[in-house]
């Protein structure tokens, strides 16, 4: 390898660190700008998400010159029936997300999202068919146990991270059927979102109960706002993976609950018991074997 070629990939090294940290740094610090939307209803909420979304992704889909590849999609039934799925799951994925955020769940989400990467090793063992090496095995049983300590002393099952991460592993996984760029299939499923959102935004709008236009303009830019929360950190985690080894993305990835976790607990004041600290010690755990695991193995 020439000194060129190796100042260059390090040089791509560092940018896709910078945009990779960047995308999960947004997201571990979204609760923050989702609470601004507290006394908004978590529905009326992602559906302005959806739209706005696709307002601000539409004009980056004919500035990028992806056009073409935006129309096909759309004439192509069975990507479009992947995309509507994927469109199902992260709209459920999101409205759980907002709905914690806003009722002070925050440390349950980051639980979630916690649990989602040992949540992908399960969904790859039952329906790509992988096996689980040994530590694998060994994470997602902890995992397990740390869940289960959590719904004991409960006593009742923790719905909220349990839907989170399976809803975004479901959605991870159904999304590589799909042939299509980052930023076409969010532009494509935000479509197939807006359609029914923007029905139920003018509904609620009519009936005097919609929050856009009626709460003054600082409201409105923020419901506008969400679809930057949305695009911008996708946008970045697209630049850093295409850069990135797996097993960097990997570590780079518990940024975001690490973010949800520390406002949950310094910024909202939301009570951390002996239970949930021997839940997330043992998240902790399988994490960190997963981890090492992977990185070994991604060398």
């Amino acid at each position: 390898m020439g000194i060129d070629e190796d100042q260059n990939r390090r040089r791509g090294v560092r940018i896709g660190i910078a945009s990779g940290a960047s995308a999960f740094l947004i997201w571990g610090l979204s609760p923050a700008y989702w609470k601004m939307l507290a006394g908004v209803p978590a529905l009326e909420i992602i559906t302005h998400r959806m739209v706005w979304s696709f307002v601000f992704l539409l004009p980056l889909i004919l500035i990028s010159g992806r056009r073409g590849e935006f129309t096909s999609v759309l004439t192509n039934r069975k990507t479009m029936g992947v995309l509507l799925t994927t469109s199902l799951l992260v709209s459920v994925n999101w409205l759980i997300y907002i709905w914690a955020v806003n009722t002070g769940h925050v440390l349950q989400a980051s639980l979630g999202y916690y649990i989602n990467p040992l949540v992908n090793v399960l969904l790859g063992m039952v329906f790509l068919k992988e096996r689980l090496r040994r530590p694998q095995a060994l994470a997602v049983l902890t995992a397990l146990a740390g869940v289960v300590c959590l719904g004991v002393s409960y006593g009742q099952f923790p719905w909220i991270s349990i839907s989170l991460a399976v809803s975004f592993g479901c959605y991870g996984l159904v999304r590589k059927v799909a042939a299509v760029g980052a930023l076409v299939g969010l532009a494509v499923e935000t479509l197939l979102l807006s359609v029914p959102a923007l029905f139920y935004l003018v509904h609620v709008g009519l009936e005097g109960r919609g929050a856009f236009l009626s709460r003054g303009p600082g409201m409105d830019l923020i419901l506008m706002g969400s679809a930057l929360v949305t695009a911008v950190p996708l946008l970045l985690f697209t630049t850093g993976t295409r850069r990135l080894s797996l097993s960097t993305v990997g570590f780079l990835q518990y940024i975001a609950p690490t973010g949800m976790f520390l406002l949950g607990v310094f910024a909202y004041g939301e009570p951390f018991s002996t239970a949930q600290i021997v839940t997330f010690s043992l998240i902790w755990t399988a994490l960190a074997v997963y981890s090492v695991d992977a990185a070994t193995h991604c060398r």
